[in-house]
């Protein structure tokens, strides 16, 4: 499994925090139903790995991957739950040191050229733009990708259902990363059938 295959499985990849481990099965099931065929479980909460665990016995064609992975302790708990992919904000001589010992494919965090560049070589072609919107949004990435467009990119950071196609527009970004689909109202209510409808509009998304 590629990490290509895996980000080019739908135009958004919903970034997702499990607060209460009843909503992972359910929450799962709404996205991947609505299209969404790739989900970022962020290590933020203290259930996130169980969560991970129970979404890929819920949907097994999905790709349940882990994000927030910025050191060795959530790089061995992400390997512990069976993450399909990982996904880091940013990386360090650790992270890539254990990314290449790995199968798991990973999609390592940048913001800058510089960053961009010492992660294409160490053989990275698939990076996460974060924070988007904060490092200079669509038009940082069409600047970065003139020199160079071997990269390419899933942003994520303040990234709007109305943002969304502007980036999806760029030939260096093959997906966004999002949360507007993940009302945290509608989560509470446990209103798994809007959540769909919100996954099944973000995975149309052009």
């Amino acid at each position: 499994m590629s990490i290509e295959k895996i980000l080019s499985s739908a135009p958004v990849v919903p970034v997702v925090v499990i607060d209460n481990l009843e909503d992972a099965a359910p929450l799962a099931q709404a996205l991947y139903n609505g299209g969404l065929k790739a989900l970022e479980i962020t290590l933020r909460t203290p259930v996130a790995a169980q969560a991970v665990k129970i979404m890929k016995e819920t949907v097994p064609d999905a790709y349940v991957g882990t994000g927030t992975v910025v050191d060795r302790a959530t790089f061995e708990a992400s390997v512990a739950a069976g993450a399909d992919f990982m996904v880091s904000p940013g990386v360090n001589d650790e992270l890539l040191a254990l990314a290449k010992e790995s199968d798991i494919p990973f999609l390592p965090g940048a913001a800058t050229p510089s960053e961009v560049m010492n992660l294409a070589s160490h053989g990275f072609k698939y990076l996460k733009f974060f924070p988007a919107e904060a490092a200079g949004g669509a038009a940082m990435l069409k600047s970065i990708g003139g020199p160079l467009p071997q990269i390419t990119f899933c942003p994520t950071g303040g990234i709007t259902l109305e943002s969304a196609p502007k980036y999806l527009a760029l030939s260096n970004v093959i997906c966004v990363g999002g949360t507007w689909m993940l009302d945290k109202q509608l989560i509470a209510n446990k209103d798994w059938q809007a959540i769909e409808a919100l996954a099944k509009q973000a995975s149309e998304v052009k």
